[in-house]
């Protein structure tokens, strides 16, 4: 096997794939880079059996200068070899394997020499069927999971909910998470569904590095979903994830319909005056910021204290405060995290009681984005 590169761009590709490869894996091989040499292109593949990423450089990419001479297969060990690739002192290199699958990596004067593997040892990727795909342009994607990951979980006690539930159904996509503290849920209006049907749980630690490799030049990202997995191929990459088995809990009953309290804010105006409460209920134990709303008073203020430190108090500016006078607490950084995914908007807040979820979404779009966080009890 033999083939000279660019390695600017090979670096590219190298970055993405690696996020797929950990360091330490119950299978050893999959600590390795897979190499794949055809005549037309080279493909490279990481996995740590969860997630799996796939990126082929073709010959047809001018950038990537990529000159074929031997076809083959290697696995190497990613961590060095990638060490090895970003320090080279040439934009062009060579890879060559020889008997024993020693490996030679040359750039103008330096050459290294790596013990690789029998890439037949490596795991197949799994197959899944071409047919029924499902196409997302992939900022509203990319969007899509920002949104909703903010909310998984990351207690192992209840694996379910470490994902986000993704169902497609009458050409609506529903992507909703919660750690049974919080709930972030998004509808999206699809036009190609061809009456597709999916009801999955992705992890949320795959969502979150398959957004990484969303590039803002790429127009759509298709996905298709079997029994125990789903891909999702964007441009040269595919990316592969496990799902998650089980159940997802009824969400729909957590959010309540009703209001006894509302209010209108400016998003990013709340998110810094919330920002600098938590400044000190992070030195507090409990990390609780209070919330006093007097509809009478057209008055809207935000307390926090620490013990040791001192307290703030801060009066809001707001839009429509209407209804019951209402006293409640809650988690500053879930708050944080919630009003970062609405973006530069105004949002509309709904209470109903001290004790009960509140709602949060933006003042145009009721519909389609939701948050809904659960207050904290302060006696």
């Amino acid at each position: 096997m033999k083939f000279s590169i660019s390695r600017s761009q090979f670096i590219k590709t190298l970055n993405d794939v690696q996020r797929a490869i950990a360091s330490k894996a119950t299978i050893p091989i999959l600590t390795g880079l897979k190499i794949a040499v055809s005549e037309t292109g080279v493909t490279l593949t990481g996995s740590d059996a969860d997630i799996s990423i796939e990126a082929t450089i073709t010959q047809s990419d001018e950038k990537a200068q990529l000159l074929i001479e031997e076809p083959g297969n290697i696995v190497l060990p990613a961590r060095f070899f990638g060490e090895i690739v970003k320090r080279l002192p040439e934009d062009q290199m060579t890879l060559t394997v020889g008997e024993g699958f020693q490996t030679t990596i040359t750039s103008g004067t330096s050459s290294f020499n790596l013990n690789g593997l029998d890439a037949n040892g490596y795991p197949h990727l799994p197959e899944i069927d071409a047919e029924n795909k499902l196409t997302l342009p992939a900022d509203i994607l990319k969007q899509i999971i920002s949104q909703t990951v903010i909310a998984v979980s990351n207690q192992e006690s209840r694996p379910i909910l470490t994902g986000v539930h993704i169902l497609v159904k009458d050409n609506q996509l529903l992507a909703v998470a919660t750690d049974s503290h919080r709930l972030s849920q998004r509808k999206l209006e699809i036009n190609n569904g061809q009456g597709l049907e999916y009801d999955v749980i992705i992890p949320g630690k795959s969502l979150t590095e398959l957004s990484k490799i969303i590039t803002d030049d790429l127009e759509e990202v298709d996905l298709r979903i079997t029994e125990n997995q789903v891909l999702f191929t964007a441009g040269p990459i595919k990316f592969y994830s496990r799902l998650l088995e089980g159940n997802y809990p009824d969400t729909d009953r957590l959010i309540p319909h009703d209001a006894t309290t509302t209010i209108e804010f400016n998003t990013q105006k709340l998110l810094a005056s919330v920002e600098r409460a938590s400044l000190l209920s992070h030195a507090s134990q409990n990390n609780v910021v209070r919330l006093v709303l007097d509809p009478e008073a057209k008055e809207g203020t935000i307390y926090s204290n620490s013990p040791e430190l001192g307290n703030v108090q801060e009066s809001l500016a707001f839009e429509n405060l209407t209804g019951e006078k209402l006293d409640i607490s809650f988690n500053p950084d879930y708050m944080k995290d919630a009003l970062r995914s609405f973006g530069p908007t105004d949002i509309k807040v709904a209470f109903t009681s001290a004790l009960r979820p509140f709602t949060l979404v933006p003042s145009e779009d009721e519909e389609n984005f939701i948050q809904l966080i659960t207050p904290v009890r302060t006696f």
